[in-house]
């Protein structure tokens, strides 16, 4: 679970890095999503595991595992599009399905992991 939790703080700091040279070559218009999304693999990635670590709580089958990865990946991806979309002025109405199927994706790791019990 550590190695996970130093991976995922790198996928942030990696999120972060991409939103601060897309917002500077933006010419000056920032996005909250952009300026935000690096904290989703930063307290989904790494709190979790550390909190996980610290509770000395049993590891995730891989299923859950998959499920959570999935579900952080799918968050963040839809923050920086949505970040993308506002910098450029425009809306759609399908960003409704990354909020929904990473709280989907979130809700079946959560029971996958508790049906483990």
């Amino acid at each position: 679970m550590l190695r996970a939790a130093v991976l995922w703080a790198a996928v942030g700091v990696l999120t972060a890095l991409f939103a601060v040279g897309y917002e500077r070559l933006s010419h000056g218009v920032v996005s909250s999503f952009m300026v935000c999304a690096f904290l989703i693999p930063l307290v989904l990635g790494s709190g979790v595991n550390i909190l996980l670590l610290a509770l000395h709580a049993h590891a995730a089958g891989e299923l859950c595992a998959a499920f959570w990865k999935l579900a952080v990946g799918v968050l963040t991806v839809g923050c920086l599009l949505q970040g993308a979309l506002e910098i450029y002025g425009t809306a759609n109405r399908l960003m409704v399905a990354y909020p929904v199927s990473g709280a989907i994706l979130i809700s079946l790791a959560a029971l996958c992991y508790l049906m483990r019990k």
